[in-house]
This record gives structure tokens, sequence and C-alpha cells, in this order.
């Protein structure tokens, strides 16, 4: 078992409460009980953190007080004292330690942690945090070690390289980070037995080929067998894995692709 070493990158203090509420674990079920998304329930009690996405605060600098751990994200958090008074949690980029400043503006500076629109963002630079849609709040590049890149822009649009390599125009009026989302070493972790799945909530995945026929198209047969299917298919026939592409064909989306993501041994 490997573990994120938190000494020295965490200030250590309590979450702050007003910044705190309750979550209930619907362990992947919808309204009607069923479950919707596999392999979730169980785990350790959380408390949700009322993480601000939208930095709606212009041209307000904030000072960096705390950088907390979160347990329903990858990233680590940070509470930032704002010039007016208001508290509020920000995911931490790389490079951002307790008593560090930034600020939100359409003439902020280029630097770590600033955020500004993507019309002002010179073409090379490293972003996350990313609206698809003006104001709407962060989107892309959330996730611990994540981070976008503006390849170039055209007639009002910036055209972003995705973490997934995929490359999207986004409207330039869309706001962004500058930076990469700290805790980059937590791809590395190894949880090394079952039971810290289970704290996180995440229960066993089991293999379709280890199913009988009438729960996976990859089911049954005497002993092991290979799947019988010239592609793979998910429990319910959709193609999945192996290069596949997944993608509807037909998303109103498509129009921003310039390049797809490169799936398999491409990537």
């Amino acid at each position: 078992m490997t573990v994120v070493t938190y000494k020295g990158v965490l200030s250590g203090d309590r979450p702050m409460k007003s910044l705190l509420s309750s979550k209930k674990n619907r362990a992947g079920r919808n309204n009607a009980g069923r479950i919707s998304v596999r392999h979730q329930g169980g785990g350790s009690k959380r408390r949700l953190r009322d993480v601000d996405f939208k930095y709606n605060k212009m041209n307000i600098p904030a000072k960096i007080e705390t950088v907390e751990y979160d347990p329903y994200r990858t990233g680590f958090i940070a509470r930032a004292l704002y010039a007016d008074g208001e508290r509020r949690y920000v995911l931490v980029p790389k490079d951002l330690k307790v008593g560090d400043t930034f600020i939100v503006g359409e003439n902020a500076p280029i630097k770590i942690g600033n955020r500004l629109p993507l019309s002002k963002i010179p073409s090379g630079t490293f972003i996350y945090n990313v609206e698809l849609q003006a104001g709407a709040g962060g989107r892309i590049a959330r996730s611990a070690g994540n981070y976008a890149e503006v390849v170039a822009h055209d007639a009002g649009y910036a055209q972003v390289k995705m973490p997934s390599t995929e490359i999207r125009k986004i409207s330039e009026r869309c706001y962004a980070s500058i930076g990469a989302v700290c805790n980059e070493e937590k791809r590395l972790e190894v949880y090394g037995k079952a039971g810290k799945s289970r704290w996180k909530g995440i229960r066993p995945t089991v293999r379709g080929t280890a199913m009988n026929p009438v729960d996976h198209p990859h089911g049954g047969g005497e002993g092991k067998q290979g799947r019988g299917l010239r592609r793979a298919k998910s429990m319910w026939g959709k193609p999945t894995g192996k290069g596949q592409k997944t993608r509807t064909p037909k998303k109103h989306s498509n129009k921003f692709i310039v390049s797809r993501r490169k799936v398999g041994k491409k990537r």
C-alpha cells in the first residue's frame, strides 16, 4: 500500500463549519431506488465542503489562509480570505501555499492561481478549472494533477487541449485559472488491499466473463472462455474499452471539437 504524504502540504487546520454541509449517501441509486451507477456504496462518513467553482468576486484580492483535505475530491482545497472579509473554499493549484494571494478579473496578471478570461490568456499557458459556458463555473480539469493547455485563439474561440488530448473550441468569454491542480502524486497511490476501496465507498467490480449469459454479453461457457465477440461490450450491449469510439455521433457539442481524443495505444 502506498499513501499520499500530507505532512508539509496541508496546513493542519480543521474545516470551517459554516462552509460544511451534509450529503446523503445514495449508493449510486436514482430517485426510484434503482442502481444507476454501479460499484458505489458504503464507505466512511464524509462532510461536503462548499467549494467555489464560479469565482464571481471580481477584482477583489484574496489570501490563502489554509490548505485542507477534501474527502470528495482528489486535489486539495484552500480557504481563501477576500479583502472584503468573506471566506470561500477554492481549488489549490500547484506551488500555491498559505499566505499567497490571487485575484480574479479581466486584467489580472498571468500568475499561478489568478483567474481571467481565455481571451487574455496567451497560447501555451497551462490552465485548470475551465468554464465551458461563461459564468457557469469551472467544469474542466479539476482533479489532482490535471490541467488543460491553451493552444490557439481564433474567431472569438480559444482552442484548448483537454487532459484527454482532445482539442476543443471554448468561448473566449469563459474564465480559467492559471496553473495545474495540486497533488499530482495522487495517480501513484496504490490502495494495496480491498478494504481501502471499501473505505472510499467503492464496491467490488465483477468481470463480464465471470457472469451468466443472461447477465452480460460476455458471460457463459464452460470454464474460462474468450468473449466470443469481435468487439467488447458493456452490460447493456454498448461498445466499450479497447480503443473503441463511444462518443454519440450526433452530439450537439461535436461542432466544437477540433481534434478527437487519442484512445488505446495511440495515446
